[in-house]
């Protein structure tokens, strides 16, 4: 698929998801046949606020030991502030995030790819500048309380990410190549 016509894809899909509309989180405890007992979380559609709550819930209503934990990324991106709540309650309880070969994690679902102790890219990751507007503030009376600088470095992400994420116009999305996602460690 060319790179103009991902783009265009992921940007249409950006715009028919509702900026309200909260992110499907699910999480399950699975037991696979060799890995042993995963924890996985789905986290899909558009990031709101709530969703740090949804999924503080599910982790909680699954206790246990886990040989793994995995987050699973198919998102269009949503709240900053939001993203980074979660993106810090995954990385605290170990998880791993993966995109899959047929999923587009774009916007700030990068913040919950960021928080993966490994990470896996088999499908398409998309950044833009946030959009405001509509967005974070003013959904979110304490959206400037999270600075996604800090919270990058925390994640030990490059602070170019941010700098590139600046540079795209939030009307746009810039897929990224598998070479810019090892410069910028979300590999």
């Amino acid at each position: 698929m060319s790179r103009n016509i991902l783009r265009s894809t992921l940007l249409c899909a950006a715009l028919l998801a509702s900026a309200t509309a909260a992110a499907k989180v699910e999480v399950q405890a699975v037991q696979h046949k060799s890995a042993g007992p995963i924890l996985a979380v789905n986290i899909s559609e558009a990031i709101a606020p709530g969703d740090y709550e949804a999924l503080l819930k599910g982790l909680l209503a699954n206790p246990g030991k886990f040989k793994k934990k995995l987050a699973l990324l198919d998102n269009i991106g949503g709240s900053v502030a939001e993203a980074i709540r979660m993106g810090r309650l995954l990385r605290e309880s170990g998880f791993d995030t993966l995109v899959p070969a047929d999923a587009v994690c774009q916007g700030s679902c990068v913040y919950l790819l960021a928080a993966g102790r490994d990470k896996t890219v088999r499908g398409h990751v998309g950044i833009h500048r946030p959009y405001f507007a509509n967005g974070d503030s003013a959904q979110s009376g304490n959206a400037l309380r999270y600075s996604p600088a800090a919270y990058l470095q925390e994640m030990r992400i490059p602070a170019s990410l941010l700098t590139d994420m600046q540079a795209v116009d939030p009307h746009n999305v810039r897929v990224l190549t598998p070479r810019e996602l090892a410069g910028y460690r979300l590999d």
